[in-house]
């Protein structure tokens, strides 16, 4: 399983990016798919998830409102929508993957993922 995720780059506050993340070897539909970022000198932290496609998703509250997570299937493609961007959304932003469906309660924890992107980075300038 190989996860490639693209789609960063330098922008200015209150601009938008769309993060992807392309996966091969799995089939998405059937999987829990996440988005976790890491800033400087900061723990990784889950940003959104979703445990199958077409069910709810689950989001970090510091990002509610502005981010929306989706994947299309036939693409095999994990997406991040960022709106409204902030410089507290500055960070390395990582997809993971989870072989099957995560219980809930595990969503957020990244030791739950089996496969992980390399990371895209966002900067988000004031």
């Amino acid at each position: 399983v190989q996860l490639q995720a693209f789609g960063g780059g330098l922008v200015q506050a209150g601009a938008y990016l769309r993060l992807s993340c392309e996966v091969s070897g799995r089939t998405l539909s059937t999987d829990t798919m996440a988005w976790f970022r890491q800033a400087p000198g900061k723990e990784r932290e889950f940003v959104a998830g979703q445990r199958r496609s077409g069910e709810t998703t689950y989001y970090t509250d510091s990002v509610k409102g502005r981010f929306t997570i989706s994947r299309d299937n036939a693409k095999n493609t994990l997406y991040l929508q960022m709106n409204s961007l902030k410089p507290e959304d500055t960070a390395v932003y990582y997809c993971a993957l989870k072989r099957g469906r995560l219980i809930l309660s595990s969503l957020r924890q990244e030791v739950s993922y089996d496969d992980w992107g390399q990371g895209t980075q966002v900067t988000v300038s004031s």
